[in-house]
């Protein structure tokens, strides 16, 4: 038992050294070596987790989703806030979670710049990773029209409203290299003002 616990508290800090690396150098620079010198191990030991650079990358993408969705989760198990208080407080861990990762948006619009390269459509990989954070999404909006806090309006509009916003989160983020974005917030404030009943 202890060898698994031991394992799985390797692979978290490797997944959370490489995003450094591939931040600092980004994805085509980062190497198994460089990361291997991150996180203070052999390059051979590093085989023993990970296949290759890729694997890792995808592992650090999906264990800092995993993170953000727990905040999501926090927020949605706070029974005391209403569902616009929830919805507010979940699009302020997304952008505040955007901020905070914008380097990593910058690498993030390399690879899929790449994969778009080589014949691979980076819009079904994209929408395969926030799957589970639109489904949460919808789990507010739901709760909120039951409760007749939300007007009767069609869930999947109200959720891609707010999706594409955030979506401009991180165009401003990795395209415009804007770090301040308080019109995104304000968008998005205004949007749940718009659903409420």
């Amino acid at each position: 038992m202890a060898i698994i616990v031991e394992h799985e508290k390797r692979v978290k800090e490797i997944l959370e050294k490489s995003l450094d690396v591939f931040v600092e150098e980004g994805y085509e620079d980062a190497t198994f070596q460089k990361i291997a010198d991150k996180c203070g191990i052999t390059r051979t030991t590093l085989y023993i987790y990970f296949k290759n650079k890729h694997e890792i990358f995808l592992g650090s993408i999906k264990q800092l989703l995993g993170e953000l969705e727990k905040s999501i989760l926090d927020v949605m198990k706070n029974e005391d806030l209403s569902a616009s208080e929830q919805l507010r407080g979940i699009l302020s861990c997304l952008v505040d979670s955007c901020v905070q990762n914008s380097k990593l948006f910058h690498v993030l619009l390399n690879y899929l710049i790449q994969l778009k390269k080589t014949g691979e459509d980076p819009r079904e990989r994209v929408q395969r990773r926030v799957i589970k954070v639109r489904h949460l999404l919808n789990t507010v909006l739901i709760r909120g029209i039951h409760d007749k806090e939300f007007k009767d309006m069609n869930v999947a509009d109200m959720n891609q409203l707010l999706y594409n916003l955030l979506e401009s989160a991180v165009f401003k983020i990795a395209v415009l290299f804007q770090s301040d974005i308080k019109d995104v917030r304000s968008s998005l404030n205004l949007a749940v003002d718009g659903f409420i009943a």
